[in-house]
């Protein structure tokens, strides 16, 4: 049995879970403890759901749970169905709590408050809906056709500190704003260099935004000596959600 906790990731977009914590899943599923991700948007069917389920399997995660809501910015990401941002939050609170008591997870990853360096509104709004699922899912009283109550032991933001900004800045381009959480917020401080390769061909395989240009594109066009600089570290905020038994780690329930 692995002695890294189990871990479940919620994330907005497919390519969200390889360029943000693909470091740390690829560690933990490397030691058999159990690693999977919920992606809030895009459907079965499409391109980029194909795209995620390659990068899960280089990561050694579990196949994709989709919760097929379209992008805010592509609606033809989920044809018929609402923009994440527009769902209702009870409905979306609901179904990310099953997801969280059928997997059973020790420990939660999502974004940070910011939506991550991007800001963009479905990681935003993804970080919220995690935050209410991760206490609900604990609470037998709350949606109770859901599953039976499960209190993960903690959730951790993925990040970025405000002093590694402007690294990532100078890759993004003035086009984009980079946010950044003061440096004393970051909990965790994860090194993923041993994980690098397996991370940055998870991120390569989102083929689609490589080829459009969009971050993996970006990562696609550095030196390697690029990639490690800005790529070998993933920063993480802890919240405790349970009591924390026995001994810890980097990333601990």
């Amino acid at each position: 049995m692995s002695a890294e906790p189990s871990l479940l990731a919620v994330f907005a977009h497919p390519d969200d879970e390889s360029l943000a914590a693909g470091g740390v899943l690829a560690r933990h599923a490397a030691t058999g403890a159990r690693t999977a991700v919920v992606t809030a948007t895009w459907a079965e069917g499409t391109h980029r759901a194909a795209e995620l389920a390659e990068a899960l399997r280089i990561l050694g995660a579990d196949g994709p749970r989709l919760l097929g809501y379209a992008d805010a910015r592509v609606p033809e990401s989920a044809p018929g169905a609402p923009r994440w941002c527009d769902a209702p939050l009870d409905e979306t609170v609901r179904r990310l709590v099953a997801h969280i008591r059928e997997f059973r997870p020790q420990i939660l990853v999502t974004h940070d408050a910011y939506g991550g360096p991007s800001g963009h509104p479905d990681h935003v709004h993804t970080h919220r809906i995690t935050v209410l699922a991760a206490q609900a899912a604990g609470l037998g009283q709350l949606y109770p056709d859901a599953g039976e109550p499960w209190q993960p032991g903690a959730l951790y933001l993925a990040t970025f500190p405000a002093s590694a900004a402007a690294a990532l800045g100078d890759v993004a381009g003035a086009r984009k704003a980079v946010y950044g959480v003061p440096d004393e917020q970051v909990t965790a401080t994860v090194d993923v260099g041993a994980w690098l390769e397996r991370k940055l061909a998870a991120v390569l395989a989102h083929r689609s935004e490589v080829e459009r240009g969009a971050l993996p594109g970006l990562v696609a066009a550095l030196p390697q000596s690029e990639r490690e600089r800005l790529f070998s570290v993933e920063w993480y905020i802890r919240h405790d959600l349970a009591p924390v038994v026995g001994p810890q780690t980097a990333l601990t329930p």
